[in-house]
């Protein structure tokens, strides 16, 4: 009987929205494979969190980690108290998480666990003894399908790779105490930049509005930003876009930027090239302004506007504040 684990992250004693979707999976595979799942929250302030996961998983294991010294990266902390759990329990399939700290979490886990690990995941199923995943490559253009050859390994997914579901009854909590498996060599952090965020990060976003070359500068991310702002959206770009430095790469969607999974995305000035359908083709509508009709993007679409985006933005923008404001 498979037993699957997703790792969960916080945020501001908050979960984040890729932990809830891999709650959801991990209790998907876990159905499928006739075995069980949990969501473990390892860290300081979890226990606010774990109330929310527990609306998502079939069960919650929570190991409270306070943080003497903010400067030690997360996962030195994390990781360690994770593989001793590994080492307890033995799951078979530990699901992380595609963001910074996930990754940096999985790839301690192949050292002090010995586990395979697969990365760069956009979808999972069940397969014979253990999980197929998808990935895509060469700029996506290519899909492959991977599986352990012993059926138990690490799996760190993308986000919006499945949809976050509660589950039918709300999972059992539960607490335990644990030694990290090692001690790991202390790392000194000498400096730190931080990075203005957005309003509203893009992979919590419900609504987002992208920015491409089309804009044509700086000024002209200003109307996809009036937009994103009418809207109760966040702002996303193309690489382009970020590489000359009109937006920060926090915000950059595609294959070597964030997968996201808005209700609602609207692309300005955006061709469509394949490295930017792979982070967006999951939205659930897709609203396309481009001059160009002939563009890649018109085949994805759901809605295709051929015209001027200097023209188009500035009155939809009008028309949406008028409308909300009613």
């Amino acid at each position: 009987m498979a037993t699957i684990w997703a790792v969960a992250e916080i945020s501001e004693s908050v979960p984040t929205k890729l932990s809830l979707e891999l709650a959801t999976l991990a209790r998907q595979l876990a159905e499928a494979a006739g075995g069980e799942s949990r969501t473990v929250l390892i860290g300081g302030g979890v226990g606010e969190a774990a109330q929310t996961v527990a609306d998502y998983s079939a069960g919650v294991m929570v190991a409270p980690a306070e943080l003497a010294d903010t400067s030690v990266p997360l996962a030195a902390v994390v990781a360690p108290r994770l593989a001793a759990l590994i080492e307890q329990h033995k799951p078979d399939v530990v699901l992380c998480s595609a963001s910074g700290d996930g990754k940096d979490i999985a790839g301690l886990l192949v050292g002090l666990t010995d586990m395979p690990v697969l990365v760069n995941v956009s979808g999972v199923t069940w397969g014979d003894g253990g999980p197929v995943v998808e990935m895509s490559t060469f700029g996506g253009k290519l899909i492959t399908h991977s599986a352990f050859t012993g059926g138990r390994g690490i799996v760190v997914v993308r986000p919006g790779t499945v949809t976050e579901e509660k589950a039918a009854q709300p999972g059992a909590i539960e607490t335990v105490e644990v030694t990290p498996s090692a001690e790991l060599p202390q790392v000194k952090v000498v400096d730190s930049v931080a990075e203005a965020g957005a309003a509203a990060p893009i992979e919590e976003a419900r609504v987002i509005v992208g920015a491409g070359r089309g804009v044509g500068s700086a000024d002209g991310l200003h109307l996809v930003e009036d937009l994103a702002d009418a809207l109760g959206g966040a702002v996303g770009a193309t690489r382009a876009v970020v590489d000359s430095g009109w937006i920060g790469y926090g915000q950059q969607i595609g294959q070597t930027g964030k997968i996201v999974k808005p209700a609602l995305y609207v692309a300005c000035g955006i061709s469509g090239a394949i490295q930017h359908k792979v982070g967006v083709q999951t939205a659930g509508t897709i609203v396309a302004i481009n001059r160009d009709a002939d563009a890649p993007i018109a085949e994805f679409a759901d809605l295709m506007v051929v015209g001027d985006l200097f023209e188009i933005l500035p009155p939809l923008t009008a028309a949406v504040r008028a409308r909300t404001s009613r």
